[in-house]
């Protein structure tokens, strides 16, 4: 049991605890919501088994409240041992408020090109790049060695040489991360360097449109002089602001600006505009692939050096398929130490990886083991999810299949399709996409997907059990 016996010691609960759920919780919950909704908050208290999370906004706690809150509150009591309760309190404010209380009296908006209320953007506002993602602290290896040194010669020469450049990869292997490494280059050179999220692009083109201010929208955008824009995937089914990129885009490129744009696929593959496509494949285009074992240590060597090398070892050892998770497994290890108040060992380090991840098929999950358990659940035979039948019942499993090897397998795309008897990328591509849509706005879909988690983890304690 965690009894804090001082307040000090219950806001050092708190942190430790709520960073442990974090690790878990970004395994679990897809990227764009981890990233929008989990990343922001930190921590306020534990007091009365009452854990109190701080977020930026209103609108954020509703959101936790609305669709995450039974995934927050098991993996926060998973974490801490025993049950407890989870309150948002919002950032600035005096007076704690339980999400459900902050939920407006209007339903908001389902457009996905949706913007921000009007008198709410300023153009003046510059979106900071994050002083940890450098060329310093980003380890290179075979996966990632060639989009490192493409990324160091466009903040050695900007606008010359490969211009634009797109860097594309699955989620968590370090795109991210170099773009913020050539937006510091570059800004201590004293260039004006503009880095936006694609969501954050589509608010601001999209409010401009409707507030009459679009000559705001292009001085602030077209006065740059580098433009990093992140995981563009995310304007594919956004034509309106496609156009906004692609007038942006040429703007810039005529003016021989750098341009620098992530993304999850090759451009030819990205379902975006095919004029766009021509564009980012009209530089130079360079992916990250899954760190090997050397990469994984070396990684985790730099985020931990005082820790044992056999630790390091232990975790680099597991399949973890990119820096992120492996990043997660780190910090799961490390709460879990100062949780119980015991150095690190690798019996701690085995402990504290099986107790957090045991129950999470995420990790380890196979091909048999998604199948089956869809099969399981939905009625639709192995055979029919692999097959070429289109009935609705089919066509569900399957596109959750598509999702699961993805999410849970930790298959790309390609080798998503070869397990399903062959299915083209393209169509992969897009039924996991269409499930990330349906796990946000459906509730049925989220409950069917923890339904078939919840059998693959009954299948492996009644195979434990019989070993």
């Amino acid at each position: 049991m965690l009894c804090p016996k001082s307040e000090g010691l219950a806001t050092d609960n708190a942190r430790q605890i709520w960073s442990a759920a974090l690790g878990q919780l970004q395994l679990e919950i897809p990227r764009p919501n981890y990233e929008t909704w989990l990343k922001p908050t930190s921590t306020v208290g534990l007091v009365d088994d009452i854990l109190t999370i701080s977020t930026p906004s209103p609108f954020a706690a509703e959101m936790l409240e609305k669709r995450l809150s039974g995934t927050i509150l098991r993996t926060v009591s998973r974490v801490a041992g025993r049950k407890l309760e989870v309150r948002f309190k919002v950032q600035g404010s005096d007076v704690e408020k339980q999400a459900k209380n902050l939920v407006p009296e209007q339903p908001v908006a389902q457009d996905s090109d949706a913007a921000p209320k009007a008198g709410k953007l300023d153009y003046a506002k510059s979106y900071a790049l994050k002083p940890s993602l450098n060329f310093g602290s980003f380890v290179v290896g075979p996966s990632n060695r060639l989009a490192h040194a493409a990324a160091s010669k466009v903040a050695e020469s900007p606008g010359n040489v490969y211009n634009p450049l797109y860097i594309y990869s699955e989620v968590g292997l370090g795109k991210t991360h170099l773009l913020h490494a050539i937006g510091h280059s570059l800004s201590q050179r004293g260039m004006k360097v503009l880095y936006v999220t694609s969501e954050r692009f589509t608010n601001e083109y999209i409010s401009a449109i409707r507030e009459g201010t679009a000559s705001k929208f292009r001085e602030r955008y077209r006065s740059a002089d580098a433009l990093l824009i992140d995981d563009i995937q995310f304007i594919k089914s956004k034509q309106q602001t496609q156009e906004g990129f692609f007038h942006t885009f040429n703007e810039l490129h005529l003016a021989g600006k750098q341009i620098v744009v992530t993304g999850d696929e090759p451009a030819s593959k990205s379902l975006l505009q095919e004029r766009i496509q021509s564009r980012l494949a009209g530089g130079l285009e360079v992916d990250l692939q899954p760190p090997d074992y050397e990469s994984r240590y070396a990684i985790l060597q730099s985020k931990a050096g005082d820790l044992e090398p056999a630790v390091l070892d232990q975790i680099a050892q597991r399949a973890h398929q990119n820096v992120r998770e492996l990043e997660g497994a780190l910090n799961r290890v490390i709460a879990y130490s100062q949780l119980i108040g015991s150095p690190v060992t690798t019996e701690l380090a085995d402990q504290a990886l099986k107790s957090l991840l045991a129950e999470t098929p995420t990790d380890v999950t196979s091909i048999d083991e998604v199948l089956n358990s869809i099969s399981e659940f939905s009625g639709v035979s192995v055979d029919r999810i692999i097959g070429k039948r289109r009935d609705k019942a089919t066509a569900e499993a399957r596109r959750m299949a598509m999702y699961m090897l993805r999410e849970d397998a930790h298959l790309t795309s390609a080798r998503v399709g070869k397990a399903l008897g062959g299915k083209d990328h393209s169509t992969v591509l897009y039924a996991q996409k269409r499930f990330e849509q349906l796990l946000e706005t459906d509730s049925s879909v989220r409950q069917h997907l923890a339904a078939v988690r919840d059998i693959i983890v009954r299948a492996r304690r009644i195979s434990i059990s019989a070993d």
